[in-house]
């Protein structure tokens, strides 16, 4: 099975920081609530404030560890609400993204840049990569086997060893297709 289908996960809003603005926003590190599919990643005990030229969400997720640039992952809904137009990117792309205030409980950061819708993707073990004929940084087609199937396009392949095989949507992509946990996709390539 694994050879043929991939796990799909939904990835909500969140927000990636360095160590220096977690000690700002929290007077700590970021601490680990429970890990996360992909291997070494964690939802973090803390949350902040995303603050945009037009509204605001509360409780938002930080995920660990701290990264070396800040990067907020917001669907285009979330967007709209925020009052910025994200660019679809590959996570870690932030240059010349819209910016947003983060704000913790001891203290708030004004981004720069750093807001982007992640582009849908898919990690890859090599290993996995390999059985499926696909390669870092190739984009494909995925079927999705879902309440509400559908075939998205441009999904961008990402191969590291340090990878779990799963599909990574946002919630309007996930909404769109009827995601439920447990589901599953398949390249087309």
């Amino acid at each position: 099975m694994d050879r043929i289908f991939v796990e799909l996960e939904a990835s909500g809003r969140h927000v990636h920081v360095t160590r220096e603005q977690a000690m700002t926003l929290f007077g700590h590190g970021l601490t680990a609530k429970r890990p996360l599919s992909q291997p070494g990643q964690y939802l973090a005990n803390e949350r902040v404030t995303v603050i945009g030229p037009k509204g605001r969400f509360e409780n938002v997720a930080v995920l660990g560890p701290e990264r070396k640039e800040a990067q907020v992952e917001i669907s285009l809904t979330d967007g709209r609400t925020l009052g910025i137009t994200p660019p679809v990117r590959p996570s870690g792309h932030v240059k010349d993204s819209p910016g947003a205030t983060l704000v913790g409980p001891c203290g708030q950061i004004a981004l720069s840049q750093g807001v982007i819708a992640a582009q849908r993707h898919i990690h890859m073990t090599p290993e996995a990569a390999s059985l499926m004929g696909v390669k870092d940084k190739q984009t494909v087609k995925l079927q999705t086997y879902t309440d509400r199937p559908v075939i998205f396009s441009d999904v961008l392949i990402r191969v590291s060893p340090d990878f779990a095989n799963y599909v990574h949507l946002d919630y309007d992509e996930a909404n769109a297709c009827g995601f439920s946990g447990g589901d599953l996709g398949r390249i087309l390539t």
